[in-house]
């Protein structure tokens, strides 16, 4: 059965998920996170990404990018990988397969779900059990988003900068939003639309999008997540 084409449009956010092959480690110690969120930047700016969002887990990464060019995010997502992985196979003495084939996507082209989305990945930690508040976790975005943090890596999306009239308005309201009750149905459709590189949103409010893509809408999306509940 051919694979599912992904859906990439300039200047609409993306959420992307790689995962480590059998779902094994891919980090395997701190230089090795510290390596990637290098390498993540520098092919970020090569080739025409904002980056908003970010975890990096031991055997999966979460990101929310958004695409200057169509190609921008494979050139990107391809040119990291081949990078990391020659490192982990020099560092590590290993050879064969890293990551599980190509990173999984969807778009978004809600404002509520886009922030949504940037609290499911910086959450990741949480979830899994390893920290009990995000900003525990060093290896994720949390902390530029959420407290102000330096990370160059990061651009803020015309999204969260709605959240409020200055930096720490901003700041605020996004630490109040993760630390707000889950809301399970936007979680799960999050991670239903990007394992089958859906769309999340009206596309009808993409004159780029059309028509066309309203099939790419995942089972059970009914509009915007309920504020406070994401």
């Amino acid at each position: 059965m051919p694979r599912r084409a992904r859906i990439v449009i300039p200047r609409v956010p993306v959420h992307l998920i790689q995962r480590g092959h059998n779902r094994r480690a891919c980090f395997l110690e701190e230089e090795d996170f510290e390596y990637y969120l290098h390498w993540l930047e520098f092919f970020a700016t090569k080739f025409g990404c904002e980056v908003h969002a970010y975890v990096l887990m031991h055997n999966h990464v979460h990101i929310a990018a958004t695409p200057h060019e169509r190609d921008a995010l494979a050139h990107l997502m391809k040119s990291l990988n081949q990078r990391f992985v020659a490192h982990i196979n020099k560092c590590h003495e290993r050879t064969g397969t890293l990551w599980e084939g190509r990173f999984k996507s969807c778009l978004i082209l809600d404002p509520d779900y886009f922030l949504t989305c940037m609290r499911y990945i910086e959450l990741n930690p949480v979830r899994a059990g390893i920290v009990e508040h995000p900003r525990e976790y060093r290896w994720s975005s949390y902390r530029a988003n959420a407290e102000g943090s330096e990370n160059s890596c990061i651009a803020q999306h015309v999204h969260y900068l709605s959240l409020g009239s200055n930096d720490a308005e901003r700041r605020a309201a996004y630490r109040e939003l993760v630390a707000g009750a889950s809301n399970e149905i936007a979680t799960n459709l999050i991670r239903c639309a990007t394992n089958s590189n859906h769309i999340i949103g009206d596309p009808s409010s993409e004159l780029e999008l059309g028509a066309a893509l309203a099939g790419r809408l995942p089972p059970g999306q009914r509009g915007r997540p309920k504020k406070g509940t994401t």
